[in-house]
């Protein structure tokens, strides 16, 4: 009953948000960045009789990939998509199923996040935008368990973006939506006020904070396998 309940909610807020959507009364742009980019790993060794676990995200998610994927060396199949492409572009969709036709397996959890690049978008773009994000996500894995982590702070701010306030906002949107649908929050935001001396550069952490990023992610993974 409960599992109903959850895809029953889920289906609500993401026809709520086709509605705002249409609202805006706009037809969604890409707005490329100066330099874009795609990243995508999978493991080199993929054991079959393992859960598959994908984490999608951006260059913070691409660099606590390698601790999610050591910790779980041997209860998971790890993989990883990372892009430059924003919440609002229509890119993001594309890219994601492009992604999943090319690897071909089930995931069994889904660990995602995006919010650092697209800058030029508002929050009120990013927000209309979001339910199709999550329309995407549960299209490439229909069957997984979703984990959303949060949007890390910055170091140093820039104009547009990122700023800590946009990126707090954003936070904001992100959670009404994953919440009312059950979807589990790992805080990597929270995690990472605590260490702030563990920056690389002004958005980026160090080879330490990566591995402390890391760890909770796969904490809350690795439950998410033993509960599937």
């Amino acid at each position: 009953m409960k599992s109903s309940l959850t895809k029953f909610t889920m289906l609500a807020l993401l026809a709520s948000g086709l509605l705002a959507s249409r609202a805006l009364g706009q037809q969604a742009s890409a707005k490329p960045e100066e330099v874009e980019w795609t990243w995508e790993v999978r493991p080199g060794h993929v054991n079959a009789s393992l859960p598959n676990v994908l984490l999608v995200g951006d260059s913070i998610t691409r660099n606590y990939y390698p601790e999610v994927q050591r910790e779980l060396v041997d209860e998971a199949n790890v993989y990883l998509f990372a892009a430059s492409t924003s919440v609002g572009d229509p890119r993001l969709r594309h890219e994601l199923l492009e992604f999943a036709s090319m690897e071909r397996v089930p995931f069994r959890v889904v660990h995602f996040n995006n919010g650092m690049h697209g800058w030029t978008y508002t929050e009120d773009e990013y927000r209309a935008a979001f339910p199709g994000y999550l329309r995407a996500l549960h299209k490439v894995a229909p069957k997984a368990t979703f984990l959303w982590g949060s949007i890390t702070p910055v170091k140093a701010e820039d104009k547009p973006g990122p700023t800590n306030a946009r990126i707090e906002e954003r936070n904001k949107i992100a959670l009404s939506f994953v919440r009312p649908a059950g979807i589990a929050v790992d805080d990597q935001y929270q995690l990472m006020t605590h260490h702030g001396d563990q920056y690389a550069d002004h958005v980026h952490f160090n080879a330490a904070g990566a591995v402390i990023q890391g760890q909770q992610a796969t904490q809350l993974i690795r439950a998410a396998l033993v509960r599937k």
